[in-house]
């Protein structure tokens, strides 16, 4: 702590009183010690608050004998579009036009993108136990989507539990078709 040393005169003249000067010593102890647990407090923080990452399983190249392929009725793939929404087609894209098992989706919590994997994998438990692991999610951004929403596609199956889920390159017809859909939607 800061002292202020004053020294008593005793006896003084009688006359003008002169000014003492008086010295002054700062101890600066203390704020070095909680200088030095400051410091501690930082480095011990920081180290122990570590990114989290999810995995992400990518197919072996190295192998041509695997079998890649995906029924059709286990298929869902997604298009991530720009403004946050997304192209979505069950099995083939020729099929689900026809069909009409396509749509344009948000990641909304109440009626986006996990409603529709939900409601995919409900069609798939009622076709027989297990299948809803078979649920192949395949996210193919568009030129115009964003890291976000390819990240929130990524969300969507770890949440909903999507056991196998691939990130490919998009078609140039599935590219044409996405683009018509969102022009449509607005």
């Amino acid at each position: 702590m800061a002292e202020i040393n004053t020294s008593h005169v005793a006896g003084g003249k009688a006359g003008g009183r002169r000014s003492k000067k008086l010295s002054t010593k700062v101890d600066l102890t203390p704020m070095v010690d909680l200088g030095f647990l400051l410091i501690t407090f930082f480095i011990f923080t920081t180290t122990m608050s570590e990114s989290k990452a999810m995995k992400l399983f990518m197919p072996d190249d190295s192998n041509p004998k695997i079998d890649m392929t995906v029924a059709q009725s286990t298929a869902l793939t997604v298009i991530p579009l720009a403004d946050n929404k997304i192209f979505y087609y069950h099995g083939e894209l020729n099929d689900a036009l026809q069909s009409k098992s396509c749509g344009i989706t948000t990641f909304s919590e109440r009626d986006g993108l996990g409603k529709i994997v939900r409601n995919k994998q409900a069609a798939l438990d009622k076709m027989g136990p297990g299948k809803r692991k078979e649920l192949m999610l395949m996210i193919k951004p568009s030129p115009e989507s964003n890291y976000e929403s390819v990240v929130n596609a990524l969300d969507e199956a770890l949440i909903n539990d999507v056991k196998r889920y691939a990130i490919l390159d998009i078609t140039p017809e599935e590219k044409n078709v996405a683009a018509a859909k969102s022009v449509t939607a607005q």
